[in-house]
């Protein structure tokens, strides 16, 4: 059985088995475990403030740079693009190097691409840094996933995930907010050197303050070196990692949607001003929080009681659930002081199936691949998001010419997707425990 349940009995009736005893923490994880969730949440947390960092400014840009909303738009997606293909190499990367070290080196490197986006004097220029911030920031999604895989044992993986992942969403509020009023009270400039800072601090203090953990795979004596082209076959055959990439995919999909037109809905379909449309979209941040620090939490004690399809099981009913919730006040014109409860409790329930989902991926594949089968997730996860923004477009589009009925309408449309998904991944209950056994023996007990 794979290390999520290791120390069980290898019986189990109705999708549920007796835990024995908790997993073991690897050597390198049981002083600072702390520090190791911090350290990961921060490297999230920089990488969500910069792709929030356009949008924040965008105004300032383009009469700056004199460029136009399409070229806004193309700043916006090139870092999503070009990291999805960058993603694949450093994938490899993280199955075979000091991962620690090259993470250093990634976020040293973030830095030097926001000093020189600050310094840009034309699009050109600012495309350019753009496009190597891109490349250096897609090391993050492989090398943090084999890291924890290393550093936090299989059975509270969840719970951690939810940890670290509130950097990420508490780094895109920064940047958001942040970044916006710093443009506002000095120039574009000044928000991206705001962030060179501390990610130069990050660089300076991740390999002092990290060490990098032996391999799982090293540990158990298996073969690491695995040609690319095998590796990614091997990924995309695990059925249940497959269900779990598609399924992570269509949840950011929405979230991307609610990223790029969720001010404009707020004030088209409610009439509010900027300021009061941008705070009705923290709100839903705070839901987001909410949800992945509970979302794990959940799923990680359910495992402990047994129920061994937990991962799975807790993101399926909350892609559902939140479905449901957030189709109440899209269907109808409701008022903003009802509707607005009801649409922060459906971001908080979707985001809480993330954290299960990050840790099933981890189940179900070999230590060996961690690092790779987080890189195809991530490229298809970047795909998702940047094919958000003209979807939803040419649906409210298409609908009603961009009006707040037609992007209450647009996101209702969208949800069936997102119900879809929870649906498929129910099904994913009857593959899971299966795969996360032919992953790898576990951890301990043997």
């Amino acid at each position: 059985m794979s290390e999520w349940a290791s120390s069980a009995s290898s019986s189990s009736v109705g999708g549920r088995t007796r835990l024995l005893s908790r997993d073991r923490l690897p050597a390198a994880a049981t002083s600072g475990r702390g520090r190791v969730i911090v350290l990961f949440a921060a490297v999230l947390a920089l990488q969500g403030a910069d792709l929030a960092t356009v949008g924040a400014f965008g105004g300032q840009l383009e009469g700056d740079l004199g460029i136009d909303h399409l070229q806004l738009g193309v700043l916006a997606a090139t870092v999503s693009i070009v990291s999805a293909l960058a993603t694949l190499p450093f994938g490899v990367l993280a199955d075979r190097v000091n991962r620690v070290r090259l993470l250093a080196w990634a976020v040293g490197l973030w830095a030097l691409a926001m000093v020189a986006a600050g310094l840009s004097a034309s699009f050109a220029e600012l495309l350019a840094t753009r496009c190597f911030l891109g490349i250096v920031i897609a090391a993050a999604a492989p090398l943090l996933a084999s890291l924890m895989g290393d550093f936090f044992p299989g059975g509270e993986r969840g719970k951690v995930y939810g940890y670290v992942l509130t950097g990420e969403l508490i780094g895109s509020g920064f940047g958001f907010l942040v970044s916006g009023n710093v443009a506002g009270l000095l120039s574009w400039r000044w928000s991206f050197w705001l962030l060179a800072l501390p990610s130069l601090v990050l660089a300076a203090g991740l390999p002092r303050l990290l060490a990098e953990p032996k391999r799982r795979a090293r540990r158990e004596g298996r073969r690491e070196e695995i040609p690319w082209a095998t590796a990614f076959r091997r990924v995309l055959s695990v059925r249940t990692n497959v269900v779990l990439i598609v399924v992570s995919s269509t949840g950011y999909l929405f979230l991307g949607g609610v990223q790029t037109f969720g001010v404009i809905f707020m004030r088209r379909e409610y009439g509010l001003s900027q300021s009061p449309a941008t705070s009705m979209l923290g709100l839903l941040g705070l839901g987001a929080l909410a949800g992945v620090l509970a979302g794990g939490r959940v799923a990680d004690r359910l495992l402990r009681d047994g129920r061994v399809d937990a991962r799975i099981l807790v993101p399926s009913i909350a892609f559902l659930a939140a479905a449901a919730i957030a189709a109440i006040p899209f269907a109808a014109a409701w008022p903003l002081v009802y509707a607005m409860p009801l649409f922060v409790l459906a971001t908080g329930v979707l985001t809480a199936g993330n954290p299960p989902l990050d840790a099933a991926r981890l189940d179900v594949m070999p230590p060996e691949l961690w690092g790779r089968a987080e890189a195809v997730r991530t490229v298809l996860r970047s795909l998702a998001v940047t094919a958000a923004p003209p979807l939803f477009g040419f649906l409210a589009s298409a609908i009603g010419n961009g009006s707040g009925e037609a992007l209450r309408l647009s996101f209702l449309v969208m949800l069936a997707p997102l119900g879809a998904a929870g649906a498929i991944l129910l099904r994913a209950r009857r593959t899971y425990p299966a795969d996360a056994e032919a992953a790898g023996p576990r951890e301990g007990g043997r």
